[in-house]
C-alpha cells in the first residue's frame, strides 16, 4: 500500500509534464499511467516494473502529433503494441538488447536534449518549436519577449529538485520520503497561487470531448515507419528499465539479508555497473526517487518490510514485452499515450519496499481515482513547473557516467554521430546513423593492423598488432619479403583473429625462410589486450611488470572489487614460443580470453601437469631461508598449455568470505598484502584451483629441485616457466649448500636434499646464481668486526668460495664468449661451482649420481639483463677445465630438440 501511493505521487506530476511536452491532451498522460499500472503490471514479466508515459518517447510522439495529429497518432500507438505483442511472442526481447550500448546511450543522450531544448521555451512561457534545430533558432526571439514569472516559477522547480535529496537532518529524512518531483510541483503551485495567478495552468478538457482514435491517415510508409520507431524506443526503454530494476531488488535482497547499516533497499548510486546506473541508462530521472527508510524504521514498521521478501525470479523480458504490447494497444484504444517501462516509477517503488506487483496495481488504481475526483487540484499546476520538470529528465538522460564509459571503450565517435542524428534527423534516422558508424568503427579496427620490424643482437623482431585478415596481408608480405633470407626472425602476434589468407601468408613464409637457412620462433603477446588503448597495455599491474607498478592496488581506483561481484578481467592470451604450425594455428582459431589446451583431455601435461596462462604475481620473496613446493603460476613450458580452471559467476560465497566481510578493514602496515592477497583470490585463484585440487590429490611429484638465492629480484617460477608441482625449492642467502659436515646448528638445506632426493626422487638438481648478489658482496668485503653473527655464521659456508677465487690458476668460470665484468661477478660463477662441489659430497646425491638417475645444474642469473647463463656440461665438475657458463637463447622448442636440450 505504502509503495502505491509513493509511485503515485510521483506519477501524477510526471505524466501531465510528459503530457505537455508531447503536445498531447493532458489526459491522454493520465489514461497512460494508469493503463501502464493496471494492464502492464498485471500481466508483465518483471513485477516490480512500473509502466506509463515516459521521456524516451517524448520526441517519437511529439513529431507524430504534428504530422499526423492526435487521434492517428493513438491508431499508431495501437500499431507499436500489437508490433511489440507479436516479437514477445516470437521471443525477440533478448535480441532487442544487442544494441550497441553507445548507440542506446547516445539515442536516450540525444532525445534527452531535444527534450530539454523544448521545454526551455515553455519554462520560458512560449511553446516549443517542431524540431531540436528550431528550438536553438529561436530560442532569443523567445529570450526577447520572456515574461518574469513563467522563468521564476520554473527556477524555483529546478532548485526543489536538486536540493530536496540534500535536506539535513531528521526533519530532512522525514521530508525526503516525499519524492521530489511532487514536492517540487506542489512547491510552486502554491508560490503561483499566491505570486502569478495569471500564469498559464494546467487545463483538463472534459472527459466527454476526450478524442479516441480514427482510422490512420497518411503515406503507408510514413505510417508503418511512426509505428516502428515508436515501437523500437517504447522496447528498449522496457527492457532496459526491466534488467535495471532486477539488479535493484537484488541489491536490496542482499542489503537485508546482510544486515547491512544503510538503509533497506538503498543502493550505492555512483558505483559503476550499479543498478541505479543501469536506471539512469533508462530514464535518468531516478534522482527524483525517494530515498528508503533507514533499517530501524523499516525494522519498526507494521506492513511487514522488516521481514525479509521471499526472492523474485528474474525478469521474464518476452513476457514483459508482450505485456508492454497490450498495454500500449490498450491505451491507444482509450486516446492515451504510448506506454513504456518508466526507471523514475519502478526505482520508486522498489526502494519503497514493493515485493508484488501488487503495489503497481494499485498506484494505476489511484491515478484513475484521481483523474476523476482531484480534477480542480491538478488544473492549479503551472505549465512552468511541468515544463521544467521535464526539462530536468531530459538534462539528466545525458549522463557524464555514460559519456565516460564510452570513451574509456574508444566508442565515443559512435555515441556523438547517434546525439547528432537523433537532434537533426530524427530519432529512427538517428539510430540508423549510430549503426553505421559503429559498422564502420568495427570495420576500421578490424582493419587497422600495425606490423614493425626492428633488429637487436642480430635478431629480427616482428611485431604485429591487432587482427590479421586479408587486408593485412600485402603489407605483411611486404615487411617479411624484406628481412633477411637467413636471419633469426621472432615473430610476435599480438592479436585474437588471424584469417585463412593471413595464415597461409606467414605459413608459407615460415616453411620458405627456414628452407633457405633461417630460423624462425613465433612468440604471443606480452600482457595487453587487443581491445585496449597503447597506454592501457602497458599500464600497471600488467603481468611481471616492474614491481613499482603493482603499488596501484594502494590506490582506490585499482582497489579490487567487492567479493560478491564478479568482475574478474580475463587472462591475457600467453602462447609462448612455439612451432609454427602449432601456434599459428592457435593464433588464427583461439579467442582472447582464455589459452588453448594443447594436452586435450586434461589441459595438463601427463608429467608435470604446469596450468598454461601467464598471470600477474603479487609476492616478493623475503630475503630469508625458505623450502617451497609450489611456486607461483608462470607462462607454460614448451610442452603444456592446459586451459584455466574457471570459477562459475554465480558461485555463492563461501562462510571464510561472509566472515572476512563482518571484520573492519585492515589498515597500516598490512595494507598492501591484503591487496596482493585479494588480487590473487580474485584474478588467479580461479584459474588454478582445479589444477591444485589434483595436486592436493595426487601429492607433489617435482621433477627438478632448486636451490638458489634469497634475492626478491629472482622469481624462479618466472624464469624457468614453470608452475605449482614442477619444482621443489629452497632459497638462502647465497644460494648456498653446506658439505654434509658442516651443518652444526642448522640442517634445513641437508634435510632438504634428503627429502627431495630420497623422497622426491626428483630427476636434477640446479644450482642457481644471481647477479651482484649481496652475500658475494659481503665475502668480498671480508668478515665484519663482530664475526658471531646468525648472518656471519651462515655465509662462512661461501668462505671455500672465496678462496676458489683468491687462488691464482686458469680455470676460473667464464661466460662463453666473455669474462666476468668484476670481482663480484667471478665471485658469484665461482659460488655456482663451488656449491655444486659441496652437493656432490651429500651420500644421497652421491649416490643417484653414481647409478645415473641424477643430474646436477649449475645456473647464473643476469638480472639487470634478464639473461640466464647455464653451466656447460664439460665444466659443470669443475676439475682440470674452466666452467664455462652458455647463455641461454629464445630458440625455437624443434631447435632445442634437435639439439637435445
Amino acid at each position: 500500500m505504502s509503495a502505491s501511493i509513493t509511485v503515485f505521487l510521483l506519477a501524477i506530476p510526471m505524466s501531465l509534464g510528459l503530457a505537455v511536452a508531447m503536445g498531447a491532451p493532458l489526459e491522454a498522460g493520465l489514461i497512460s499511467a494508469a493503463v501502464g499500472g493496471i494492464v502492464a503490471g498485471l500481466l508483465g514479466g518483471t513485477p516490480l516494473q512500473v509502466s506509463g508515459p515516459s521521456a524516451g518517447l517524448t520526441v517519437v510522439t511529439a513529431e507524430t502529433i504534428q504530422i499526423y495529429g492526435w487521434r492517428t497518432t493513438c491508431a499508431i500507438t495501437i500499431g507499436a503494441g500489437l508490433l511489440q505483442l507479436a516479437l514477445g511472442s516470437l521471443r525477440a526481447a533478448r535480441s532487442a538488447l544487442a544494441v550497441s550500448p553507445a548507440i542506446v546511450h547516445g539515442t536516450l543522450a540525444g532525445i534527452g536534449v531535444a527534450i530539454a531544448l523544448a521545454q526551455l521555451h515553455i519554462v520560458l512561457g512560449g511553446s516549443p518549436q517542431s524540431s531540436a534545430i528550431s528550438n536553438v533558432l529561436h530560442l532569443p526571439d523567445q529570450l526577447a519577449r520572456v515574461s518574469p514569472a513563467a522563468p521564476l516559477i520554473g527556477a524555483l522547480t529546478v532548485a526543489t529538485l536538486v536540493l530536496w535529496p540534500l535536506l539535513p537532518g531528521r526533519a530532512g529524512r522525514i521530508l525526503r520520503r516525499v519524492p521530489a518531483a511532487l514536492a517540487s510541483v506542489g512547491l510552486a503551485t502554491a508560490v503561483a497561487a499566491w505570486a502569478a495567478p495569471s500564469i498559464a495552468r494546467v487545463d483538463l478538457p472534459s472527459w466527454r470531448s476526450h478524442a479516441l482514435p480514427e482510422m490512420p491517415q497518411g503515406p503507408v510508409l510514413g505510417l508503418a515507419t511512426a509505428v516502428f520507431t515508436m515501437m523500437l524506443v517504447a522496447s528498449l526503454e522496457s527492457l532496459l528499465a526491466a534488467v535495471a530494476v532486477d539488479k535493484l531488488a537484488a541489491d536490496r535482497s542482499r542489503a537485508r539479508s546482510g544486515a547491512s547499516p544503510a538503509g533497506i533497499g538503498e543502493v550505492p548510486g555512483n558505483a559503476p555497473g550499479t543498478a541505479s546506473q543501469l536506471l539512469e541508462t533508462a530514464d535518468p530521472s531516478a534522482a527524483s526517487v525517494p530515498p528508503a527508510p533507514d533499517a530501524a524504521e523499516a525494522r519498526s514498521r507494521p506492513d511487514g518490510l522488516d521481514r525479509l521478501a521471499p526472492p523474485l525470479k528474474r525478469s521474464d523480458l518476452d513476457r514483459e514485452l508482450r505485456a508492454q504490447g497490450v498495454a500500449n494497444a490498450v491505451s491507444g484504444l482509450l486516446g492515451g499515450l504510448a506506454v513504456s517501462g518508466g526507471a523514475v516509477r519502478s526505482s520508486a517503488n522498489v526502494r519503497a519496499g514493493a515485493t508484488s506487483r501488487a503495489s503497481t496495481v494499485l498506484h494505476g488504481v489511484w491515478i484513475l481515482l484521481a483523474s476523476a475526483f482531484l480534477v480542480t487540484a491538478l488544473e492549479r499546476i503551472p505549465l512552468a513547473a511541468l515544463g521544467a520538470l521535464v526539462m530536468m529528465v531530459g538534462l539528466k538522460m545525458v549522463s557524464l557516467a555514460h559519456i565516460r564509459n564510452v570513451h574509456k571503450h574508444r566508442e565515443f565517435l559512435v555515441y556523438g554521430a547517434t546525439i547528432a542524428g537523433v537532434l537533426v534527423v530524427g530519432v529512427l534516422k538517428g539510430v540508423a546513423i549510430g549503426i553505421a558508424v559503429a559498422v564502420a568503427v568495427a570495420l576500421h579496427r578490424l582493419a587497422q593492423t600495425r606490423i614493425s620490424v626492428s633488429e637487436q643482437n642480430g635478431q629480427h623482431l616482428v611485431v604485429v598488432r591487432g587482427q590479421l585478415t586479408f587486408l593485412a596481408v600485402p603489407r605483411l608480405s611486404r615487411m617479411l619479403g624484406r628481412l633477411p633470407q637467413d636471419a633469426d626472425v621472432v615473430v610476435e602476434l599480438d592479436g585474437f583473429f588471424m584469417d585463412h589468407a593471413a595464415y597461409e601468408t606467414i605459413q608459407d613464409w615460415s616453411n620458405a625462410h627456414t628452407a633457405h637457412g633461417g630460423q624462425v620462433a613465433f612468440a604471443g603477446r606480452s600482457g595487453g589486450r587487443i581491445a585496449e588503448p597503447a597506454a592501457a597495455a602497458h599500464s600497471c599491474c600488467r603481468p611481471w611488470s616492474p614491481w613499482r607498478n603493482h603499488h596501484c592496488h594502494d590506490q582506490p581506483e585499482h582497489a579490487p572489487p567487492a567479493p560478491a561481484a564478479d568482475h574478474r578481467p580475463d587472462p591475457a592470451l600467453s602462447v609462448g614460443t612455439a612451432a609454427a604450425p602449432t601456434i599459428l594455428a592457435t593464433a588464427a582459431g583461439a579467442g582472447s580470453h582464455a589459452p588453448a589446451p594443447s594436452h586435450p583431455d586434461s589441459g595438463t601435461s601427463p608429467d608435470s601437469g604446469s596450468p598454461a596462462p601467464q598471470l600477474p604475481s603479487h609476492a616478493q620473496t623475503a630475503p630469508t631461508a625458505q623450502t617451497d613446493a609450489t611456486a607461483p603460476l608462470m607462462a607454460p613450458t614448451p610442452q603444456t598449455t592446459p586451459a584455466p580452471h574457471r570459477a562459475s559467476a554465480s558461485q555463492p560465497a563461501s562462510p571464510h568470505q561472509h566472515a572476512a566481510a563482518d571484520r573492519p578493514p585492515r589498515t597500516g602496515g598490512d595494507h598492501r598484502l591484503v591487496r596482493g592477497l585479494s588480487s590473487f583470490q580474485r584474478d588467479t585463484a580461479p584459474l588454478v584451483r582445479g589444477e591444485l585440487a589434483r595436486l592436493a590429490r595426487e601429492g607433489q611429484r617435482p621433477s627438478q629441485f632448486f636451490i638458489t638465492c634469497a634475492d626478491s629480484r629472482l622469481v624462479t617460477s618466472m624464469i624457468t616457466a614453470s608452475g605449482p608441482g614442477d619444482l621443489f625449492t629452497v632459497r638462502n642467502i647465497g644460494n648456498l649448500v653446506p658439505p654434509p659436515d658442516a651443518e652444526e646448528g642448522d640442517h634445513s638445506v641437508g634435510a632438504a636434499i634428503e627429502y627431495a632426493v630420497d623422497v622426491l626422487g626428483v630427476e636434477s638438481i640446479t644450482v642457481c646464481g644471481h647477479s651482484d648478489c649481496g652475500a658475494m658482496n659481503a665475502l668480498l668485503a671480508g668478515a665484519p668486526d663482530a664475526p658471531d653473527t646468525s648472518l656471519w655464521r651462515w655465509l662462512r659456508h661461501g668462505l671455500p668460495s672465496l678462496g676458489r677465487v683468491s687462488a691464482t690458476s686458469d680455470t676460473q668460470p667464464r661466460f662463453s664468449g666473455r669474462l666476468p665484468a668484476n670481482a663480484v661477478e667471478q665471485l658469484c660463477l665461482t659460488n655456482v661451482v663451488q656449491q655444486l662441489d659441496h652437493l656432490r659430497a651429500h651420500p644421497s646425491v652421491a649416490r643417484r649420481i653414481a647409478d645415473g638417475s641424477l643430474q646436477l645444474h649449475g645456473m647464473y642469473f643476469h638480472v639487470a639483463e634478464a639473461q640466464s647463463y647455464l653451466l656447460a656440461e664439460d665444466g659443470s665438475t669443475g676439475v682440470g677445465t674452466a666452467a664455462v657458463f652458455d647463455p641461454i637463447s629464445p630458440a625455437h622448442p624443434a631447435e632445442l630438440t634437435r639439439t637435445g636440450a
